[in-house]
């Protein structure tokens, strides 16, 4: 990953940066003697992990006012900033539609991926918000997209981003790092701050299982906030949120009358399926439906597959595709694939045309909001109203304003400070 000799001792560059002590300590410290886990968490190491706290204070001292640029998170623990963040180097949709949110999308100087295909995603719902958009053009690809996850370490250093808004864990994942590495970038350039195994509620790496701790994509969208000095943005934020909840979870049918839904990715005459009512914000655009998982009582899961025959056996009233929206995949072509299988063709969900574009896994609040109204008008038309249908690569589909379940002026307000 390059020479980094004259790095080690390199003075800290951002003068407030903290650690909470007990829960960083615990991961890193665990760290230096292995890793475990899936391929998208890690362990971190230290090297100057406390301060002093046993030195006698001055008789003179005053008390050192709260920062305010400050908010805690597993498995980092504490972190404060000095200033807001002028540059902040990202990984994935998440945070960069946190960032977005926050009115910190120009800050926004990195994704994991490939911009574009990341920035039409976030393009398609932002063309529905007055105002709102997001910049990717220049933005630098941390993963080098080789077939492994490869992100070299010196990017960090060119970025020198003010906060690397990403899991340490993550990022301890990647091929060539370890924990001294990720303590390394945090001590010489900036903090990290991200929850990644919440996605899921995947078990991180085993130096990792006694520190961290599972969020929901609003509580994660919480503590960024507050990091960013936005806590009241957030708040006018989560109340769209909560009121649309309340809203579609009163109107909800009877347990009895709810469709069985399959979530799922088509590739090459494969079905990649994923259980709709799983812990994780991977699930926050579909548990609150309440619909009944088609996949129930079966073997169903990510290292799963089925083919024609066994879907079939399966049969769902409706097929949610995951990146539906100006992401990967072109649903409506998959449909045609299917519907033209002597098998696929057979399908409830096909016959019924309820074989939909679904939403974005790593999903941000503003994401959420979008996601939520599209999966209730695709599941309960009777309720919510039809689902006006998509087509690959257009923005997110204009929604008639009587017909519609969050007020998108409002929203647009909220971003832009306005609310």
């Amino acid at each position: 990953m390059g020479d980094d000799s004259n790095r080690a001792t390199r003075p800290t560059r951002r003068a407030i940066t903290k650690y909470g002590g007990a829960v960083f300590a615990a991961g890193l410290l665990a760290g230096c003697m292995g890793s475990g886990g899936d391929d998208s968490a890690a362990t971190e190491s230290q090297d100057q992990l406390t301060t002093s706290e046993t030195e006698t204070a001055s008789p003179t001292a005053t008390a050192t006012p709260e920062p305010a640029y400050a908010a805690s998170m597993a498995p980092v623990g504490e972190v404060s900033l000095d200033d807001p963040p002028s540059s902040v180097s990202v990984y994935s949709l998440l945070y960069a539609d946190m960032a977005v949110a926050y009115g910190y999308g120009d800050a926004v100087n990195s994704l994991g991926f490939d911009a574009a295909a990341g920035g039409n995603t976030l393009d398609a719902y932002y063309e529905r918000l007055d105002g709102v958009d997001f910049d990717y053009d220049d933005l630098t690809q941390l993963n080098t997209g080789s077939g492994e996850i490869r992100v070299e370490k010196e990017l960090f250093y060119e970025l020198d981003s003010d906060l690397h808004l990403m899991d340490p864990a993550l990022v301890d994942s990647f091929d060539g790092w370890d924990p001294a590495d990720v303590e390394e970038v945090a001590e010489n350039v900036a903090p990290w701050f991200g929850n990644t195994y919440s996605r899921t509620h995947g078990e991180p790496p085993e130096s990792w299982r006694d520190t961290y701790e599972y969020y929901t994509l609003w509580d994660i969208a919480g503590r960024v906030a507050t990091l960013f000095g936005e806590s009241e943005r957030y708040e006018r934020l989560a109340a769209v949120h909560d009121e649309m909840l309340d809203d579609i979870e009163s109107n909800l049918p009877p347990a009895s009358e709810r469709p069985s839904v399959a979530a799922l990715i088509f590739f090459d005459g494969t079905f990649y399926p994923s259980k709709i009512n799983a812990p994780g914000f991977a699930n926050a655009h579909v548990r609150p439906l309440g619909a009944t998982d088609a996949f129930t009582g079966t073997d169903a899961g990510f290292g799963t597959t089925y083919d024609y025959e066994t879907l079939l056996e399966v049969d769902p009233d409706v097929i949610l595709h995951q990146f539906g929206i100006a992401s990967y995949y072109d649903v409506a072509s998959i449909r045609e694939t299917i519907a033209d299988d002597p098998v696929g063709g057979e399908l409830a969900a096909i016959q019924n045309d309820r074989f939909y574009p679904s939403g974005n896994p790593v999903q941000g609040p503003l994401m959420n909001l979008f996601q939520l109204e599209m999966t209730a008008k695709q599941l309960y038309p009777e309720r919510f109203g039809e689902w006006p249908g998509y087509t690959a690569g257009d923005p997110y589909p204009e929604i008639p304003e009587g017909e519609r379940l969050f007020d998108r002026e409002r929203v647009a307000n909220i971003v832009a400070g306005a609310e």
